[in-house]
């Protein structure tokens, strides 16, 4: 009898391991064969002089002041108008609300999509305290040792000046658009571009603009990132997930910390029951939608059990979905994400306050929705907590997440191509955008939204996004200069 199990399961091992291999050979590799570019001739040294004139310029944005830092904006307007005299002498220039920006290059074909490039002027502040952190001043914007220095020269004036080096070569060499191009740089990114995007969009629209194609900031060229692959890989935005804050109020009778209450019943303790349940029952994850396309399409191209795990998901998603959870960069791509925020509560340590307050970030997952993130909410601290003592409340300033770009256009082709011809070392494919871009004010303009910045990046560089010493390297800024001046030409093209 044993004879025969022992057989059934050497059958079912041999069987299961067929099917295994016969997966993974057949998951060949989905990346575009192009011939690279000659390295399109670049005067380095100048093109990082002028990002750096332009890092120099404090154009912090501020939710509450407009015209904060509007003397460095309007510096940056004229510095721009200075240093690009062909884009300003053959664009159309606009000042939208005050201080952003937009150019129109007229194309030749007035019934072909125009197409938009984007960028942004605003930076963000530095952390309070850790001015002396910074290898260089974090405005002085130096060229030193191969870097351009200082906060913005990443995010984002290094794709706004990239974008603009571009035109002014294209210009230079006679080159006449057939589609028209726009050029739109926001100047409140940073604050969600109310000011800016939303209002640069909503005048194209009531000139009844529909755009064919539309680039902004975004996933990067990953170096030593990405695990079990050799090549670094470039990842297109097809996507950014939403965003949504909840206010979270327990009350309770307020008293003498001498006579505490029956244990739970407190307002701090019943919110910490109610963070609790939440930081332990976060909404659900699953390697679906744009992960699931962003490792299908890397799967080929690993090496190792990662790629045999990853092109046979129906048998070994599970242990893939648990790794890929404990890392925070990659489980943002799976779930709609839960993160405490703010807590308040009490104000002298012999009284037991009657209120306690929080605020709970979620990030929202294409597919899911802002009223299923209450529900989750609602669900999660009713379990824990009284409904008579607590209220829950959506923040205002939320949104839902962004249309998925489809794969299959030829918009996302000639962007996959050109990515591949300007470097020819990388992968690409899509990805999920985690954070935020003006981006989305645009989606009523276009189905083909894409975010991605030409920038090589590893994994200590991803610590100066937002973070201290922050840097753009000179011949990375130089290949910024070459991809936004192949890709103008791309998409620009009439089809």
């Amino acid at each position: 009898m044993w004879k025969k199990t022992l057989g059934a399961l050497l059958i079912f091992v041999l069987v299961l391991a067929s099917a295994v291999a016969l997966n993974t050979w057949r998951k060949g590799s989905r990346q575009l064969e192009v011939a690279p570019l000659a390295p399109l001739a670049v005067d380095e040294a100048a093109a990082a002089g002028r990002l750096a004139q332009a890092v120099r310029l404090k154009t912090i944005s501020s939710a509450t002041d407009a015209d904060l830092s509007r003397d460095q904006f309007l510096a940056l307007h004229a510095l721009l108008e200075k240093e690009f005299p062909r884009v300003h002498a053959t664009l159309q220039r606009e000042v939208v609300n005050g201080l952003s920006l937009l150019y129109t290059w007229q194309g030749q074909d007035p019934k072909a999509k125009a197409v938009l490039l984007m960028a942004h002027q605003d930076v963000v502040p530095i952390a309070p305290g850790t001015e002396g952190d910074w290898q260089e001043p974090p405005f002085a914007g130096l060229v030193k040792d191969g870097y351009i220095w200082g906060r913005g020269s990443w995010d984002d004036k290094g794709n706004l000046l990239s974008q603009m080096e571009a035109v002014e070569m294209l210009i230079a060499s006679g080159y006449q658009p057939p589609r028209t191009v726009y050029l739109a740089y926001g100047a409140d990114e940073e604050l969600g571009g109310l000011r800016g995007a939303a209002r640069i969009a909503e005048l194209l629209k009531s000139r009844g603009v529909q755009l064919d194609f539309v680039i902004d900031e975004g996933l990067l060229v990953l170096d030593g990132v990405m695990p079990g692959l050799k090549h670094p890989a470039a990842l297109i935005g097809v996507a950014e997930k939403g965003y949504m804050s909840v206010g979270l109020t327990a009350s309770a009778t307020p008293g003498h910390s001498s006579m505490p209450p029956k244990k739970g019943t407190s307002a701090i303790a019943m919110m910490a029951a109610a963070l609790n349940a939440l930081e332990n029952d976060q909404m659900p994850a699953a390697i679906r939608g744009v992960a699931g396309e962003m490792f299908d399409v890397l799967a080929p191209e690993m090496g190792g059990f990662s790629r045999v795990a990853l092109s046979n998901l129906w048998l070994f998603g599970p242990v893939v979905q648990k790794q890929l959870e404990a890392a925070g960069s990659t489980n943002a791509m799976l779930r709609t994400t839960t993160a405490l925020t703010i807590v308040n509560a009490g104000n002298k340590d012999n009284v037991l306050p009657g209120r306690a307050e929080a605020t709970v970030n979620f990030r929202i997952l294409p597919g899911d929705t802002q009223g299923g993130v209450m529900q989750h909410v609602q669900s999660a601290v009713g379990k824990v907590v009284p409904q008579e003592h607590f209220k829950i409340a959506a923040l205002p300033g939320g949104k839902e997440a962004s249309k998925v770009a489809p794969t299959d256009a030829a918009q996302y082709r000639l962007l996959n191509q050109t990515i591949r011809e300007v470097f020819p070392d990388v992968l690409v494919a899509p990805g999920l955008m985690v954070a935020g871009t003006d981006s989305v004010h645009y989606e009523p303009l276009s189905d083909h939204i894409f975010k991605f910045s030409p920038v090589r990046a590893d994994g200590e560089d991803l610590k100066r996004f937002h973070g201290t010493n922050e840097r753009l390297s000179v011949g990375g800024y130089a290949d910024a200069i070459r991809f936004y001046h192949r890709l103008i030409t791309q998409v620009a093209a009439a089809r």
